[in-house]
């Protein structure tokens, strides 16, 4: 990447962690939201610092799946599943099993690996049956069904992975177009998926483009509109109980669909007011990211700040082992 594009470069304070009346640590990041023009209505840090959006786009991976008419069919929470990063809960695992095997397909049919759950309940559960997590458990098996679906509505290869298979052709088309840019190159994501670069600015253009796409619209807007709703209507299967996305979509009922992504990426669409907004924190804490996004909704009118699912993010006590106030999160000077 170019200095000036690198994603540490020009970020700006955002979140403080302050312990015995003293500033501990500082996240610095950048933000950007845009309104259904493309155009920035508001920015922090460098608009133009390129990052991979990792999980965070999902809803533009899940995009040729629903204008091709492959998932025509498909429920809000299976939708919902497809842009998912969810905890491997028997609520996900289950729902994915059953989608798979109404394709007569099955677990062996992904390409996204085995991942331990992040759900203690079903975690437990594997442990005590000795039983060893599968593809189900990974927190995009979700959209590795949607691939997979689409693959064969395209009659392509199994290996829809694969940089020039016609799924990730589809994915890269419906990125460049929504992003605004053509991507400048791509890396592979934990689950193995092709992961395309963009900048700042171009994920909260494609926020906004998902913000603002109408029911009535042509096909690409039509698969945004359902996208958005379907996410909005199944929260828990979008992360899970416990998470950020799932419950803070929960606290904003109808007004907000979020998706977080590693490495301290967050994107929102804002149905309400028209508008698309995607963060980055530098250091990749994850913590700070959802601190810095619910600073955002709060100064955006879309959540209360005093809301549990907001305060436990961001200006609420944080506590020991013991249970005693040891420090809180703040946002910086400025921010936002």
């Amino acid at each position: 990447m170019h200095a000036q594009m690198h994603a540490g470069m020009g970020a700006v304070p955002m979140i403080e962690l302050w312990r015995a009346g003293r500033v501990e640590s500082v996240h610095a990041g950048h933000a950007v939201i845009c309104d259904g023009t493309g155009a920035v209505v508001a920015a922090w840090g460098n608009a133009q610092a390129l990052i991979y959006p990792r999980s965070a786009c999902k809803m533009l991976q899940a995009l040729p799946l629903v204008e091709s008419g492959a998932g025509a069919g498909l429920s809000d929470a299976q939708l919902a599943l497809a842009c998912a990063s969810h905890q491997g809960a028997a609520l996900h695992v289950d729902a994915v099993a059953r989608w798979l095997a109404d394709l007569g397909l099955g677990e062996a049919d992904l390409r996204c690996g085995a991942q331990e759950p992040l759900d203690r309940a079903e975690r437990d559960r594997l442990i005590r049956a000795q039983a060893t997590p599968c593809q189900l458990h990974n927190n995009c098996s979700g959209k590795h069904a949607g691939f997979v679906m689409l693959a064969r509505h395209l009659q392509a290869g199994p290996e829809y992975l694969e940089i020039d298979h016609p799924v990730q052709r589809a994915v890269r088309s419906a990125f460049e177009d929504v992003t605004g840019a053509p991507s400048p190159g791509w890396g592979i994501d934990g689950c193995s998926a092709p992961n395309f670069a963009c900048t700042l600015k171009g994920l909260a253009r494609a926020m906004a483009r998902f913000a603002v796409a109408c029911t009535d619209g042509d096909a690409r807007e039509q698969a945004m509109a359902r996208l958005r709703q379907a996410m909005m209507a199944a929260p828990e299967m979008v992360a899970g109980e416990g998470r950020a996305c799932t419950e803070l979509m929960r606290a904003a009922p109808g007004r907000v669909a979020l998706k977080t992504g590693a490495e301290a990426v967050y994107t929102a669409i804002l149905p309400g007011h028209g508008l698309g907004l995607a963060l980055k924190i530098a250091d990749g804490t994850t913590r700070a990211a959802e601190a810095a996004l619910v600073a955002l909704l709060a100064h955006l009118g879309v959540i209360e700040a005093a809301h549990p699912a907001a305060s436990r993010r961001l200006g609420g006590a944080l506590r020991n082992w013991r249970g005693l106030e040891v420090g809180r999160l703040r946002a910086a000077p400025g921010f936002p």
